[in-house]
């Protein structure tokens, strides 16, 4: 039997980022106060975040901007197709066409 261990949603992962670090830096601050509102709606799940309050959350939180923004594609990728029956196959087709386009360069 397979072990499916749960993935943390981009909500998940920002809440866990703000638990473990306080606010960072003054100059951070006044962003962060910015994006916190619509972040705890974020956190709940209750509003989707856009790649700009990745990108922000990232440089204020000092992560690895790659390592949120996969954990976002990923969410707005199940967002997408999650009550879709034909989600995994449709997930497999979509691969082999990213595929095939980084071995064309794009031109398709």
């Amino acid at each position: 039997m397979i072990s499916i261990q749960p993935v943390p949603t981009i909500g998940q992962q920002i809440r866990q980022l703000r638990e473990e670090r306080d606010c960072p830096c003054e100059k951070s601050q006044r962003r962060w106060i910015s994006i916190n509102l619509s972040s705890s709606k974020i956190e709940r799940g209750e509003r989707r975040a856009t790649k700009e309050q990745i990108l922000l959350i990232a440089r204020i939180f000092g992560v690895d901007e790659k390592e949120l923004l996969v954990n976002y594609l990923s969410d707005q990728v199940l967002y997408q197709i999650e009550d879709e029956d034909l989600a995994m196959e449709a997930l497999k087709v979509a691969e082999e066409k990213m595929m095939y386009r980084k071995t064309r360069g794009h031109d398709h």
